[in-house]
């Protein structure tokens, strides 16, 4: 986790209103995005790229149909052949494994951000 300095207290003297109130609403918000300001459940703190660590979705398996349709008309019928059907099972399980995959990274993702 990165570490913040903390911001020194805006002088009272010397220093128009207009300039004290833009200071302190800065100082306020920058206190609130770096978790310097004591926050019980931090819901204000930034998120910083090091607080993720969650990895990237692999190559995907499934990168273009394999089924190309191929069958036989049976008694009036379209029917696949085995191996076209077998190609169909075989896409839609990479496809499966690759959402799989991606829905993993997405949570994981999505309870880094929450937390």
């Amino acid at each position: 986790m990165a570490r913040f300095s903390g911001i020194p207290a805006l002088p009272d003297v010397n220093v128009d209103e207009w300039q004290t109130a833009v200071l302190g609403a800065i100082k306020q918000n920058v206190e609130l995005l770096t978790g310097g300001r004591g926050e019980s459940d931090e819901a204000s703190r930034a998120l910083l790229k090091g607080d993720l660590s969650v990895s990237q979705a692999g190559d995907p398996k499934f990168v273009q149909l394999s089924a190309r349709g191929a069958g036989f008309t049976v008694s009036g019928a379209s029917v696949p052949a085995l191996a076209d059907y077998v190609s169909l099972l075989q896409d839609v399980q990479a496809l499966a494994a690759d959402v799989a995959e991606l829905r993993t990274v997405l949570n994981t993702l999505v309870s880094q951000l929450r937390s």
